[in-house]
């Protein structure tokens, strides 16, 4: 991670071989023999086993700095390493990272809540409904660039296998991330853990197990409840089994979209539609973005707490562009004009953006910016 010149910001992802999507290279190079995107660095990527399958568990919601719990044992005995999370630090973001192995200035997914051409309000990614309720026409299965990284994998003869709670399946976001990719449905911690295992015992595959519980947990509950343990025990024995199941062709590796930071009632700080008339507010609570006229911006900037960061930065936390100079993105996506990143123990909460929460990301805290890098083999 680097600084950024010319700003206060201390951390960037370090998308040139120790973040998300060099990962996802690096998995693809393995697999297929080449991908759009540096792979990680030498000694990450000496971490991991060469394998003739790879199963990615993705634990959504598990920064690094959570390692320390006592009930991720399994998982902290595994970690080889911190790798960092694409901005801004939210599931949408990484997911879409996981399924192009791109940085978000190439695949187009910015934000929790996208702003797109053509429509009036702002657009929540997990669900296709805009801030006022009303369903969006989906851009499935033409959201990310083409082919992505389960198609490409494909054409190399690599099959990929997504294992996921039964409700995520034929959803907007699913249509959108996992073109090219089977969908295996589950129901509950011991389904999931069954149907990837079983997966793997094929060569010739990537399989992406994706697990929300730890996630919903913390947000709803904070990482210091009893339901987190509860949660986070349940994945890491999880995992626990798997790795010592797995056959000898694969490896596993274990990783985050990003991790929580929680945020006390005090640390809220609620916009009301009087303060931001004439602006257009979206991203995330943690790194909140805004378009609009300047003279707006800046009477709006002095009430909140947090930095304000132009568009020239963000595109640098974005990632870079690609080297050919082709843009891939398929989103017809909006950018902001900047972005409130929120000071340490606040939340920057317009009225669409989910207030109940205890947990929350998508800033670059390091807790929410460092995701680990986890191994297991036979």
């Amino acid at each position: 991670m680097r600084g950024v010149t010319g700003t206060a910001l201390s951390l960037i992802p370090d998308y040139s071989g120790g973040s998300l999507s060099n990962l996802m290279a690096e998995l693809e190079v393995r697999l297929a023999g080449t991908s759009v995107n540096p792979g990680l660095y030498e000694p990450l990527a000496d971490q991991i086993p060469q394998a003739a399958t790879y199963v990615l568990v993705l634990i959504d919601g598990l920064g690094a700095r959570q390692l320390d719990h006592p009930a991720a044992g399994p998982l902290a005995y595994s970690r080889r390493a911190t790798i960092d999370a694409p901005f801004p630090t939210t599931t949408t973001v990484s997911l879409a990272t996981v399924a192009t192995a791109l940085p978000p200035s190439q695949h187009g997914l910015i934000g929790h809540f996208l702003l797109l051409h053509g429509h009036p309000r702002p657009v929540n990614g997990l669900r296709w409904v805009d801030t006022g309720g009303q369903a969006v026409p989906s851009y499935a299965p033409g959201v990310l660039p083409a082919p992505n990284l389960w198609e490409r994998l494909g054409r190399a003869g690599v099959e990929s296998i997504t294992v996921q709670p039964a409700g995520f399946e034929g959803t907007p976001l699913t249509r959108a991330l996992y073109r090219g990719c089977r969908f295996e449905a589950v129901t509950t911690t011991r389904e999931w853990f069954r149907a990837t295992l079983d997966l793997a015992m094929v060569p010739g595959r990537l399989i992406f197990a994706y697990h929300p519980a730890v996630d919903i947990a913390a947000h709803m509950h904070g990482p210091q409840s009893p339901e987190y343990a509860r949660a986070l025990a349940d994945v890491a024995n999880a995992w626990e089994r798997m790795a010592d199941r797995l056959p000898g062709h694969a490896t596993m590796i274990g990783t985050a979209d990003h991790g929580v930071v929680p945020i006390p009632k005090s640390g809220k700080h609620l916009l009301h539609s009087y303060q931001t008339r004439g602006l257009t507010l979206f991203g995330d609570p943690r790194s909140l973005y805004v378009k609009g006229p300047r003279s707006l911006i800046e009477e709006l900037g002095t009430h909140l707490p947090g930095e304000w960061h132009p568009r020239s930065v963000l595109r640098k936390l974005w990632g870079p562009e690609p080297a050919d100079g082709n843009r891939r993105t398929a989103l017809p996506v909006l950018q902001p004009d900047g972005a409130w990143l929120a000071h340490e123990g606040r939340a920057l909460l317009p009225g669409h953006m989910d207030r109940r929460l205890v947990g929350y990301h998508g800033g670059l805290d390091p807790r929410e910016l460092e995701i680990p890098l986890l191994v297991a083999s036979r």
